[in-house]
Parts: structure tokens; C-alpha cells; sequence
């Protein structure tokens, strides 16, 4: 799927686009059982705390799962689909590769948020514009649900970030204006790509229904930091891409679709 001239021109002035429907209601009902199914890997836990930082919250929950690739061939074989890379290419170019790839799954009334924070942070690449992170609603997305909000334009200004002590991990920073905050309200399936330097959060789910985000990261090759391991990188496009078979042993091009079918057929119970 391309991006239309006015989403790639937002990506491309504002730091972000929107892209409804991207993937269609077998693909979502594909990705929500699988979701399912590995909540409780060992890849799963609840990184919300009670306010210390350390100790996790017995009352609040946003369970990150992270990596995906080490625990689903679903999720293995998502980055390799012709309409996510044509869109990531689209966004910054080629060679480029899959750098992270995680899930936040927040469950009714006491899924908690992520605060405000820039990507690039974590990542430290020296052009922030020169990655893509592609966040993609697992169900309805809306503001009850706490869905994710982005500052446009505020990859201009690396912000200042912090511990926050409501993440046994994470870091934080505080935006000027959250008022000039756009939050993306899209049905299950549909997508936003952003830089890495734009500013987001997402909220607590108070909606009555799990609210999950799955986001994958993608840097240009030519970004990638000397000091990062490479088995880090799944090689995507450009001549060191080897469709998964360098990396994973097999050629993945073509896996989404039969994935999709198994992650339905088997249902969330199996494995």
C-alpha cells in the first residue's frame, strides 16, 4: 500500500502520517489472536509501576511485549509484507532495516499510559528523520482508550528526558503546548508512521475493552550506530536484504499471508 501525496507530504513536514485501514479485518483478526497467544511468553511483562520506578504496580497495567520475532511467526514475518516496505521506503528511503518490534497491550480501566517521549532518545541516530517508527491499532483506537497522541513538528527540538517513575524502564520528557497534541483515533488495522524525533504518549484505557498497539521501528541502513551489534538489524531492502534467509534461515517473502491463515485457523488458545 503507497502512501497518498498528502499523508506522505505530512510525513515529510509534520513528522507524521495517518493511514486508515491499512491492514484489513483478516489481517487485524490475525494479529489480535496472536496477540493473544503470546501474552504470556516469556517476551511479555508489565513494565507499569506504582511511581517509584522500580517496584511493578499491582493495580495498573501496560505489559510490553518485546521482541516479537523471537516468539511469533506472525509478527516474524509482518515486516516483510510488499505494502509495509513500499510505505517505510516511502517514509525514508532505501537501504533500510527492522530495528525494533514490540507490543503494548493495556487491558479496561486499568491499562496505564506511556508519557510523552521523542524515540530517538532510546535510539540515538544522528538524523532522526532518517528512521520510521509504523504504529499499527490492534483494536479500535480512540481517546478513552488512550490511544497514541503526536506533536507535530516536534522532531525540530531534541528534548530533555528523564526517568519516568511510572515505568520500571522507560524515559520521558515535557512537550510546551499538549494542547497542539493529535491523537489517532483509527479502527483496528489502521496505521500512523512517524519519525523518530516526534514527540508521543499514549494514555490510560479507560475505554471497556483491551486497547493494544503494535509498533515496529525501521532505520536506513546508513544509520545504523558502529556501536550496535548487527544481528541486531533484519536486513530489509537494499543489497544486503536477504528476505529473511541471512537472519532467520528461511525467505520470508510471501510468509504474511499463509501466517495470517494459521494465526486464524489455530486461534488464540494454541501455539
Amino acid at each position: 500500500m503507497s502512501l497518498r501525496d498528502e499523508q506522505l507530504r505530512s510525513f515529510h513536514d509534520k513528522g507524521f502520517a495517518i493511514v486508515e485501514h491499512f491492514f484489513d479485518e483478516r489481517e487485524v483478526a490475525a494479529m489480535q489472536a496472536e496477540l493473544e497467544r503470546i501474552k504470556h511468553s516469556e517476551a511479555a511483562r508489565n513494565v507499569a509501576t506504582d511511581g517509584d520506578s522500580k517496584t511493578i504496580s499491582q493495580t495498573l497495567v501496560n505489559l510490553q511485549i518485546v521482541p516479537l520475532n523471537k516468539v511469533s511467526n506472525l509478527f516474524r514475518a509482518f515486516p516483510f509484507q510488499p505494502k509495509v516496505l513500499d510505505a517505510v521506503e516511502q517514509c525514508i528511503g532505501v537501504p533500510f532495516v527492522r530495528q525494533l518490534d514490540q507490543i503494548f497491550s493495556k487491558p479496561p480501566g486499568c491499562g496505564s499510559g506511556t508519557d510523552w517521549h521523542q524515540d530517538n532518545a532510546y535510539f540515538q541516530i544522528n538524523d532522526p528523520t532518517k528512521a520510521v517508527a509504523m504504529w499499527t491499532a490492534l483494536h479500535d483506537a480512540s481517546r478513552a482508550g488512550g490511544t497514541l497522541e503526536v506533536l507535530p513538528c516536534s522532531h525540530f527540538t531534541p528534548l530533555h528526558h528523564e526517568c519516568d517513575p511510572m515505568s520500571n524502564h522507560h524515559i520521558s520528557c515535557v512537550v510546551d503546548d499538549e494542547s497542539a497534541a493529535v491523537p489517532v483515533e483509527v479502527d483496528a488495522g489502521g496505521v500512523i508512521f512517524f519519525n523518530y524525533g516526534i514527540a508521543h504518549r499514549t494514555g490510560p484505557n479507560r475505554a471497556n475493552h483491551t486497547r493494544a498497539g503494535l509498533a515496529f521501528h525501521f532505520l536506513r541502513t546508513d544509520y545504523i550506530r558502529h556501536d550496535k551489534k548487527s544481528e541486531d538489524y533484519i536486513h530489509l531492502r537494499g543489497d544486503d536484504a536477504t528476505e529473511g534467509v541471512r537472519e532467520y534461515g528461511v525467505n520470508l517473502s510471501g510468509a504474511w499471508t499463509k501466517q495470517v491463515n494459521n494465526a486464524i485457523a489455530n486461534g488464540p488458545g494454541e501455539t
